[in-house]
């Protein structure tokens, strides 16, 4: 029964990310416990656990009385002797270390089953306060389980998940596989490890690559402002330089394309537009609908709505494939975008004339 607990012991001692003092209190509290279970509340007691050794020591403390009203506080002079071999008076303290094997088996494999649980409670812990404070960062996991409704990766020994809808469509994965994605979340759950959750496919993963890919935008002289994504398909992106001698779209893109493209392939080739981010609310506008050239915008900044005016062979190019263009710009300028067709010009123009001839 020694052995069994000192091997759990130094099973224990020997597992990662656990503070060794968190460990140490655990398991006095664990020893503690048992013996006030078999001695009483009121026993003096005393347990040494040397973390380097892997070795628990436990001693019961009693006062030398020439009478025992207390056998858990109190031994006589005869007994003591007869324990230890050496003489005492009343009044001495006598100390007896008491061997774990003496607890019994049933009581021993109580407190190997107390000192695991409270090892699991630990682990979750830790594992929570680690990841909680990793949120938005990108780590690299392994993939060890593919489901039909999501991933499991391992990364640094634990498993996090990555759900179909957090994953960009088109890539395929397989076992093996590395997978660069952001910590979205993490849950803690009434059973098991905390539910730890992460993205490809959220606006922060694309805001984490150009933070490190570009060092002007973890410097601060570049700042995002804002981020629109259709994952794997296409991307627009607004920055805006801090610094007047640095073009944002410039630096974003790098000499030959070559910072972009390499956020491009890590997107499984998603298109990503770079803009300059203006206060001028129409310019803004006008460079989310890029390439587009448009001829005039109205905009309703009380209800955030901007109408575009545009020759009719741009405005294929302001919808975009499958309206992406026009619904990526709306989401990056935070404005519904209407296009205004020919008719609806002519009949505003009209309603214009109209209200004229009346005045005159």
């Amino acid at each position: 029964m020694k052995s069994d607990i000192i091997e759990a012991f130094a099973q224990m001692a020997k597992l990662k990310n656990i503070d060794r003092d968190i460990l140490e209190s655990v398991i006095k509290d664990s020893f503690r416990k048992m013996m006030e279970k078999r001695y009483g509340l009121e026993a003096n007691f005393d347990i040494v656990v040397n973390m380097e050794k892997g070795n628990i020591e436990i001693f019961l403390n009693k006062t030398v009385v020439e009478e025992v009203n207390d056998p858990a506080l109190e031994i006589d002079v005869e007994g003591a002797k007869e324990r230890s071999g050496e003489d005492f008076e009343p009044g001495d303290e006598y100390v007896e270390e008491i061997p774990i094997i003496d607890f019994g088996r049933r009581l021993v494999l109580n407190l190997k089953q107390n000192l695991n649980q409270k090892l699991r409670e630990i682990e979750k812990e830790v594992t929570f306060n680690k990841y909680k404070e990793l949120i938005g960062e990108i780590i690299v996991g392994e993939v060890y389980q593919i489901k039909p409704n999501s991933i499991l990766l391992i990364h640094d020994h634990n498993e996090v998940h990555f759900p179909k809808s957090e994953q960009i469509a088109k890539e395929r994965y397989k076992k093996g596989d590395t997978i660069r994605a952001i910590i979205k979340s993490i849950e803690k759950k009434s059973s098991g490890p905390p539910a730890i959750i992460v993205s490809r496919a959220d606006e922060q993963f694309l805001f984490k690559l150009f933070e490190l890919e570009i060092p002007e935008i973890f410097d601060g002289i570049l700042e995002i402002k804002a981020i629109a994504r259709e994952p794997g398909e296409r991307a627009k992106i607004a920055v805006l330089s801090n610094d007047d001698r640095i073009d944002a779209v410039g630096a974003c893109v790098g000499m030959k394309g070559m910072r972009i493209h390499s956020i491009v392939r890590e997107l499984s080739n998603e298109n990503i537009d770079v803009i300059n981010f203006t206060d001028d609310i129409a310019l803004y506008i006008a460079r989310a609908l890029a390439p587009a050239k448009l001829q005039d915008i109205y905009i309703d900044k009380e209800g955030k709505i901007a109408k575009i005016y545009a020759d009719e062979d741009q405005k294929s190019l302001i919808i975009g494939k499958n309206g992406q263009n026009i619904k990526l710009a709306s989401k990056l300028t935070g404005y519904q975008i209407d296009v205004v067709r020919e008719t609806e010009k002519e009949d505003t123009e009209q309603e214009v004339n109209t209200e004229v001839q009346d005045e005159k």
